[in-house]
């Protein structure tokens, strides 16, 4: 049955504050019948849940792009190692609901595990050479796991548009390369990452961080920043990196990486090759305390 609470706005609940509520649909039956009563473009966003700016501004974005919005609350098992975060990945779905009605989500679904895999995926999406450096070399298989989730989402809601967010920098294109490759007849938005008032890009992760663990981690954004203002002096790659890498180090932070890539396709941009095109992508994955956080930033040579 799909949820619908108490009393009812245009043929949703309402909320304490007298938004109203989205559907929510937890089955994948509930899912296609609240699905095939939406006409008019469909725009979506695939979540994690504990719903923060950042995917407020993905919502507002996807409400540009479509008549309906449909919002995905799972955290997905297939995209965690055995050692990372998949049991204590914060799950906040009272706060999650309330902001999707503030922002008039249409449809949220937000299925168990055992809906999405009632048994082990035998058949799986492979994310190939692009899913298997930076964030796929440190997480091995985790591209393969949201690719595969993605796609079945893709599948499930019929999406126009779907949003992503850039702070995800290699997701995003890995996505595209996805719905390219398989011909899928979805639209990609890519949203601006939004940051928090100390510069550090919003993240569900950020929770994790003690005070004392915020204030080092300030130092992924400045990092960042610093590399920035090294290309548009006229610095190439390797400065911009070797740059990066000292205000990181400066912070006492353990650096899983720091690259110049080329946005879509994530080869590394040497000094040579920046020489001709002038434009990339910094990326950087570092720990602090036990919590691993990534951004990027836009490169560009002054003219």
């Amino acid at each position: 049955m799909i949820a619908s609470g108490h009393g009812t706005v245009d043929g949703r609940t309402a909320a304490g504050d007298g938004a109203a509520l989205p559907v929510v649909a937890h089955t994948i039956g509930e899912l296609r019948a609240a699905r095939a009563a939406l006409t008019g473009p469909v725009a979506f966003v695939p979540t994690m849940g504990a719903l923060h700016d950042g995917h407020r501004a993905l919502l507002r974005i996807a409400r540009q792009h479509g008549d309906h919005v449909v919002v995905s609350i799972f955290v997905n098992p297939l995209q965690f190692g055995p050692s990372e975060d998949f049991d204590r990945y914060p799950r906040t779905l009272d706060a999650d609901l309330a902001m999707c009605a503030a922002e008039g989500v249409d449809l949220v679904f937000v299925p168990p595990a055992a809906e999405m895999y009632p048994s082990e995926p035998q058949v799986r999406v492979s994310a190939g050479p692009l899913g298997e450096r930076f964030e796929g070399a440190v997480r091995p298989g985790h591209f393969d796991g949201v690719l595969t989730v993605v796609a079945k989402l893709f599948q499930l809601v019929q999406p126009d548009v779907a949003v992503f967010g850039r702070k995800d920098a290699q997701q995003l294109a890995l996505v595209r390369r996805m719905v390219a490759d398989l011909n899928l007849p979805v639209q990609i938005i890519a949203a601006p990452t939004v940051r928090e008032p100390d510069g550090l890009a919003a993240s569900s992760r950020n929770r994790y961080l003690t005070d004392a663990d915020r204030a080092q981690a300030r130092a992924l954004p400045t990092a960042l920043t610093t590399a920035a203002a090294v290309a548009a002096a006229g610095g190439p790659p390797s400065e911009m990196i070797e740059m990066a890498r000292k205000v990181l180090a400066d912070a006492a932070v353990t650096v899983d990486y720091v690259a110049v890539v080329d946005e879509a396709t994530f080869d590394e941009i040497d000094d040579a090759g920046w020489s001709q095109r002038g434009e990339g992508l910094c990326i950087a994955a570092i720990r602090v305390g036990g919590t691993r956080l990534i951004d990027n930033m836009p490169m560009r040579k002054a003219d």
